[in-house]
């Protein structure tokens, strides 16, 4: 699944990436850790794995957009 990194807090790792619908949704420190990252920066585009119902989805890995 694709999405927009909309906020990053280097101190926590942490942060929220706005789904192609407008939707935010929060990741954690594990979930940025998963995808090997050392910064992201808002606006950028990524790639997320996601687990639980749609309407509380939960990330499990951030890493960045690629071809």
């Amino acid at each position: 699944m694709q999405a927009t990194a909309y906020t990053y807090d280097p101190e926590s790792r942490s942060g929220q990436v706005l789904l192609d619908d407008g939707t935010p949704v929060p990741f954690d420190a594990a979930a940025f850790d998963a995808g090997g990252l050392r910064l992201l920066r808002p606006g950028q585009r990524v790639r997320i794995e996601v687990e639980g119902a749609a309407d509380a989805p939960r990330i499990t890995l951030v890493t960045l957009q690629t071809l």
